[in-house]
């Protein structure tokens, strides 16, 4: 096993707290918000820009956007994914200690993925590779296809985690071993057995 590479949102990440505070920013009901921001996520991952995003979003709400609350709405969203489970990074800390090469690839936009490559786990990473940038999401092919390449590596040379079954489902089409991620301590069980071998 040459790579491990591991989701980030609800892995490294915790789930978004923000989303009240979002819904708040819009003037909307929170369940109905939620549906409407889950709805638009799949294009924004995929590289539209924050203003299409946000403006996909309040569409759904009947709201009317300005510059103001479009940024407004990008830094509490951005900022709301920051906040990091402990375990997880004790765990890239161990692995990158230990020299294991480690990659992150992650459905995520490009304004988030320059602000995550200045936190301070982003050098635990030879590669961070945001859906945004690449324009395409997981589970879809080509994506596992830049993956590999970036890489320069066999997909069975690769380890995967990732919290959604879709995307382990397609990484294991891809033919990337891959495991569903529950806890950082499942993972560390995991890894010293993959690692030993």
């Amino acid at each position: 096993m040459r790579w491990i590479v591991f989701d980030y949102g609800e892995v490294i990440s915790r789930r978004i707290t923000a989303l009240p505070e979002l819904a708040a920013l819009l003037d909307a009901d929170p369940e109905t918000f939620e549906r409407a921001y889950w709805a638009e996520r799949r294009a924004y991952d995929a590289g539209c820009t924050d203003a299409d995003y946000w403006r996909a979003v309040a569409a759904r709400l009947d709201r009317d956007l300005d510059d103001s609350l479009i940024q407004r709405l990008t830094s509490v969203d951005v900022d709301g994914w920051m906040s990091t489970d402990p375990e997880a990074l004790a765990l890239l800390e161990d692995l990158h200690r230990r020299g294991v090469r480690l990659a992150l690839l992650s459905n995520a936009s490009t304004t988030f993925g320059r602000a995550a490559e200045s936190k301070p786990w982003a050098r635990y990473f030879e590669h961070l590779l945001f859906s945004g940038d690449l324009r395409v999401v997981k589970p879809d092919a080509e994506i596992w296809r830049v993956l590999l390449d970036t890489l320069d590596a066999r997909p069975e040379e690769c380890l995967f985690f990732d919290d959604r079954e879709d995307n382990i489902a397609g990484a294991r089409r891809a033919g990337l071993h891959a495991e569903l991620w529950t806890s950082a301590a499942r993972a560390r069980d995991l890894l010293q057995d993959q690692l030993a071998a």
